[in-house]
């Protein structure tokens, strides 16, 4: 049971998310910490001596489309020619594999950014070719690695840098921050980093010790940066500081959007528009690509949830020709409304599922999916996601052998809500305790938003709001004190007078040079 909430209390549980303090830019570890940046340096320092040929190969979400458009804007800088590829999803299949080797023929150095860790025989199909391969990846180990000239991943056990939790971008951030001290050259490492706050946000890295540093920075610089893709973002949105909020729910979604509906190389576009007339063109690009995600995402959603067996712990749905490109956001979607861990599969026509999983709770997927790799053709992820194929022949098997795995884990009550953090009374809700939360910012994977609970709240007014209705404006009454309260996506109807016990997070509304406290409902019963 929460218990009640003071705002010395709620600084105490916000402090001890960071027990490592506020970390700042200076306290960064140096690149020579990970295993082999220095290895890796000098052969991309050689290479740019001898003009060969060097490829980078990204991967098509954020994370990846963001460290690829680093590498790329790092040696436009340097007035060195590269090639870069993003791998299609529905062509290629994920990072550096076999349907890529014939594309990077020729190529004297390949380079990978947020992939490759799994890559074992396309490296060995490089090697082949006389092609040296760095990997640079924040991914999970495999049971084997590849064989490559060097490989940057701080998950290798005799790796020195000291925090685990890092994205892809920020491993090539490294990487030029290495190539700039080798090279003996000025670059302003603040505008990569920019870009690499918008993947450790969209990558859900945790946002405490470096990350956080990062993030902050990077929003700070993506506030009043000239670059040509960021300004027009910030004409479209109208909004001069942008916050976690936008990058997480506004910016990545778009980014994002191009490889899920079409190809990645459309967002790389973007970033790197050397104008800002092509940066609205490639925008609206985006933004049509995200409207097309939106109503695919929308349908299959509707009949994932209708294919829902209520008796498993881990639900598993498939469905024929579900768009592979939203499989994972119907994945989160179908956990949420059903508060158990999902994966969403696709039967494309030839015997093969493909699709994702996202988690729920404490639940570690990667670790319950990983016990039935023996039935699956491809697996990869992380804890809270993971993505897999596997022959159609094999899904009852697989069902029941993720049901197994799922009842050996840790008991660990998956709907605790571990993230209200007390109980609030409304006297209490006052621009002391914005100001408060205001401190701890940014939120995100790690350190979530406050969340609150109060109870014997009484709804005065619940009326619908937004185009279609599916949205609710309130107003809410506890001990005399009154507050409003938005919900979003509900189709639920209230009863006026009713009281209820809330869950919400508090904000500040700012319209038209006002300022009003609102309570964002999350749960109401």
């Amino acid at each position: 049971m929460p218990e009640p909430l003071t705002l010395q209390a709620l600084e105490a549980l916000l402090h001890s998310r960071f027990k490592e303090g506020f970390l700042s830019l200076k306290d960064l570890p140096q690149p020579h910490t990970f295993k082999d940046m220095q290895k890796a340096t000098d052969r991309i320092v050689s290479a740019i001596k001898n003009r060969e040929k060097i490829t980078i190969i990204g991967d098509y979400d954020v994370d990846g489309v963001t460290a690829t458009t680093l590498m790329k804007l790092f040696f436009d800088e340097i007035g060195y020619e590269i090639e870069w590829i993003i791998p299609n999803r529905f062509r290629d299949g994920y990072g550096l594999s076999e349907s890529i080797i014939p594309r990077i023929e020729g190529t004297d150095l390949a380079i990978t950014v947020d992939n490759g860790i799994s890559a074992v025989y396309a490296a060995k199909r490089c090697k082949e070719r006389g092609i040296d391969l760095i990997i640079t990846d924040h991914h999970l180990l495999g049971p084997e690695l590849p064989e490559a000239y060097a490989i940057i991943d701080q998950k290798q056990p005799d790796c020195d840098f000291p925090y685990e939790e890092v994205c892809g971008a920020q491993i090539a951030w490294y990487l030029i921050a290495s190539l700039k001290n080798a090279l003996s050259i000025k670059i302003d490492m603040m505008a990569y980093l920019e870009l690499t706050a918008i993947a450790i946000i969209a990558d859900m890295m945790p946002l405490h010790h470096i990350n956080r540093a990062m993030v902050i920075a990077g929003l700070r610089s993506l506030s009043k940066s000239q670059r040509p893709a960021i300004r027009a973002y910030r004409e479209h949105t109208q909004k001069e500081h942008l916050n976690a909020e936008d990058i997480g729910f506004f910016l990545a979604p778009l980014l994002n959007s191009a490889g899920r509906m079409d190809d990645a190389r459309y967002a790389v576009d973007f970033l790197t528009s050397a104008n800002i007339y092509d940066a609205r063109v490639r925008l609206q690009r985006l933004i049509d690509f995200n409207e097309q995600r939106k109503e695919t995402e929308s349908k299959i959603t509707k009949e994932a949830l209708a294919a829902v067996d209520e008796k498993e712990d881990v639900v598993v749905v498939a469905g024929e020709n579900w768009h592979e490109g939203v499989v994972g956001i119907v994945a989160a979607r179908v956990a949420r409304v059903c508060q158990k861990p999902c994966i969403v599969l696709s039967d494309n026509g030839n015997g093969a599922l493909k699709g994702s999983g996202r988690s729920f709770g404490n639940c570690d997927l990667f670790a319950v999916v990983d016990h039935t790799r023996p039935l699956l053709e491809k697996f990869g992820g992380h804890a809270a996601a993971v993505g897999l194929s596997l022959a159609k022949e094999n899904l009852t098997c697989f069902r029941s052998a993720l049901q197994d795995a799922y009842a050996k884990t840790d008991p660990l009550a998956e709907n605790d809500d571990l993230d209200v953090l007390g109980e609030l009374a409304f006297q209490d809700i006052t621009f002391d305790l914005t100001a408060l939360i205001k401190q701890f910012e940014p939120y995100g994977q790690g350190n979530p938003q406050p969340r609150f609970i109060t109870k014997e709240v009484e709804i005065l007014q619940a009326d619908p709001m937004g185009k279609e209705g599916n949205h609710l404006r309130f107003l809410f009454r506890h001990n005399g004190v009154i507050h409003q309260g938005v919900q979003f996506k509900t189709q639920k109807v209230y009863e006026v007078p009713q009281w209820v016990d809330l869950v919400y997070t508090v904000n500040e509304n700012h319209f038209r040079g006002n300022v009003t406290l609102q309570l964002m409902v999350e749960d109401i019963t």
